[in-house]
């Protein structure tokens, strides 16, 4: 027996654009995020599934925009913590830290930043609730983080979060993946593009 589980990133913010690194900074969508959004709906074939959200506004806000019912918060699918780390973009930690940097992403799931949170770490608090989805048998999607989902990823594949993934996420699009009674996950089908909410417009 397996149940369904979809996740989605939230909408873009003024950080993504700008590809900094948010973490538990708490900020809003951007103008721009929360206009696709809107102008979005989920699948058919996703509708009427259980929905939970990040805490973080900006998963919230996504919800909102879908107009999702029924929302449930869940504060475990909050985005991986990146301390000192964040508000800083990433090639800038490269050029400053150097081999110190380098030495640190080599860790893979083990990456650590100061004061943060590693992707093991948030493994550990996701897959109880990835067993609490599975002993309900009842299909969810998750409103999280980009964080989350490439955790959720590497475990259903066995990427070592190193180098290139196996498959390229595209960020505004729902990812499904399986769930079998203890929580492990496998992945069902990635890249699903959300459905326009204007009726007979194409989905682009």
């Amino acid at each position: 027996m397996s149940t369904l589980l979809a996740v989605l990133r939230h909408g873009e913010t003024e950080w993504s654009r700008d590809k900094r690194i948010q973490g538990r900074t708490d900020i809003g969508l951007s103008d721009a995020g929360s206009a696709f959004l809107s102008s979005r709906a989920l699948p058919n074939e996703y509708a009427g599934m259980q929905v939970c959200t990040s805490p973080l506004l900006r998963c919230r806000q996504s919800a909102d925009r879908l107009r999702l019912i029924d929302v449930r918060v869940e504060p475990r699918l909050i985005e991986m913590a990146w301390g000192d780390w964040e508000g800083q973009q990433l090639a800038g930690l490269r050029a400053s830290l150097g081999q110190a940097m380098a030495d640190n992403e080599a860790r893979g799931w083990d990456l650590m930043p100061p004061k943060g949170e590693s992707p093991r770490l948030v493994w550990q608090r996701v897959l109880p609730w990835l067993t609490d989805v599975a002993a309900k048998e009842r299909p969810a999607l998750a409103v999280t983080h980009r964080g989350v989902i490439r955790v959720l990823f590497a475990m259903a594949t066995g990427w070592d979060m190193l180098g290139k993934p196996p498959a390229r996420l595209d960020w505004t699009a729902l990812h499904v993946f399986s769930l079998d009674g203890q929580g492990g996950i496998a992945v069902r089908q990635l890249n699903v593009a959300l459905a326009s909410a204007i009726p007979g417009r194409e989905n682009v």
